[in-house]
């Protein structure tokens, strides 16, 4: 998704042009510094000694494993690096990690862009809504996550790629996608076995698990309450948080920015940020602020379906 989606005469465009430039200096610093806080907290993991000491590693390794999510993300638009195999290495070996290929998550992804929003259109919508605080503690679990991935997954590889986001020409590919990682994921679980070794389940399974309801709740950030409109200085969200987590998601709070201008690398969306800021509408101070808001809407809209009216 090489074009801008958003207008506006007041924004410069040369400013723009200029933050455009991908780099791949910068796109490996990031994808280092990440890399190598994942293998730091995989080392405590191994280290740990004890329930509690144990228990907390996996939950930091698996924080910074699923915000893998996040380089995933850059690399499938092909702006977290200058070169194209870089990128699409990247999205190869973060999807695989997170069970989401980057083929058809590309697909899924650029389809959310062309219609954010618009609940007949916006595949990020097709799920089950929520309706009240059962249903979203049931989506921030990331339990209907996996469930997902898992039908979708063993569907593609049977053969069966059928949704209407996927262009005919791309579904071969995603189907051997699907296969191999399917292929992969049995082999590496039967090594496990043979060799009854727990690392699969300590360094990567269950930390997935524990860490997929941080990024659910972060996700959860970028659209919703936002209102279903075209308009991406209203339909998407930007949240002001603190240094650690901007640097951990490759600054995509700034998720209006990004959204008014999807070709712009991660590094260049706060300037594109303060280019924007007398346009965005919808700009929130902290995820948990965000999430309290998210479910006092829901409580809210429960307690009015259930307020009889005379």
């Amino acid at each position: 998704m090489e074009e801008d989606v958003y207008r506006n005469d007041t924004v410069d465009k040369q400013a723009l042009k200029a933050l455009a430039q991908r780099s791949d200096a910068r796109g490996l610093f990031q994808a280092a510094s990440h890399l190598g806080l994942l293998a730091i907290t995989g080392g405590l993991v191994l280290l740990a000694s004890g329930p509690v000491a144990f228990a907390a590693a996996v939950l930091f390794h698996g924080i910074v494993l699923v915000f893998l999510f996040a380089p995933l993300h850059e690399a499938i638009h092909r702006t977290a690096f200058a070169s194209r195999r870089l990128n699409d290495t990247v999205a190869t070996v973060c999807g695989f990690l997170l069970f989401l290929p980057a083929g058809y998550f590309r697909a899924f992804h650029f389809e959310h862009h062309r219609f954010t929003q618009d609940p007949l259109r916006d595949p990020e919508l097709a799920g089950r809504p929520m309706t009240g605080l059962p249903s979203y503690l049931l989506h921030v679990s990331g339990l209907p996550y996996w469930q997902e991935r898992l039908v979708t997954l063993l569907r593609h590889a049977s053969g069966t790629v059928n949704e209407a986001f996927v262009p005919a020409r791309q579904r071969g590919t995603i189907l051997r996608e699907a296969r191999w990682h399917c292929g992969l994921y049995g082999t590496l679980v039967a090594i496990s076995l043979w060799t009854q070794s727990s690392l699969l389940l300590e360094l990567w399974i269950l930390p997935a698990l524990l860490g997929q309801p941080f990024l659910r709740l972060f996700l959860l950030a970028e659209h919703s309450g936002c209102p279903q409109t075209p308009d991406m200085m209203e339909n998407s969200r930007t949240t002001e948080t603190a240094r650690p987590l901007r640097w951990l998601c490759w600054n995509m709070n700034r998720h209006t920015a990004h959204h008014a201008f999807p070709a712009l690398p991660f590094h260049a969306l706060p300037a594109a940020d303060t280019l924007l800021k007398p346009q965005i509408a919808v700009r929130s101070k902290g995820y948990c602020a965000v999430n309290a808001g998210i479910v006092s809407r829901l409580l809210e809209k429960r307690r009015r379906a259930q307020t009889p009216t005379l």
